[in-house]
């Protein structure tokens, strides 16, 4: 049986906090998405590394168009920055994953600040596709 999304995600979010409690911030997100990925291969969930994402747009195919830091369960995206500060740009780039990759919901996660109490913000797609899309996604 498919764990729930807020299982899913409160778990994402655990683990990145011990991870961020034992390395601090300062690290390429890299070495925070390698090591959050084997947590959470540890823990039993399917995680998916850089997934290539193609896109469909205007009947031309773009392969690997863009690529999602984490996949988990194949269902939560997760984006991870290491930057002082997250701006809005970020989640508009993970509200754009989402849209284009029809899921729900994603975790940008940011390992760059003192805590990562403020460096964390939940996205949700509630973009409802218009009945002739212009764009397609791994399609």
């Amino acid at each position: 049986m498919a764990r729930d999304i807020d299982e899913v995600s409160g778990d994402v979010l655990d683990l990145s906090l011990r991870v961020h409690r034992d390395l601090g911030p300062g690290l390429l997100e890299s070495v925070y998405e390698t090591i959050l990925a084997g947590k959470l291969a540890a823990a039993g969930y399917k995680v998916d590394r850089q997934k290539p994402i193609d896109i469909l747009f205007e009947d031309m195919r773009f392969d690997a168009a863009f690529r999602i830091d984490l996949l988990v369960d194949d269902r939560l995206l997760v984006e991870i920055k290491s930057v002082e500060r997250l701006n809005a740009a970020h989640g508009k780039q993970l509200l754009t994953y989402l849209r284009l990759t029809g899921h729900s919901v994603g975790l940008l996660i940011n390992f760059g600040g003192a805590t990562l109490k403020e460096g964390v913000r939940r996205i949700v797609n509630d973009h409802k596709p218009s009945a002739s899309p212009r764009l397609r996604v791994n399609r």
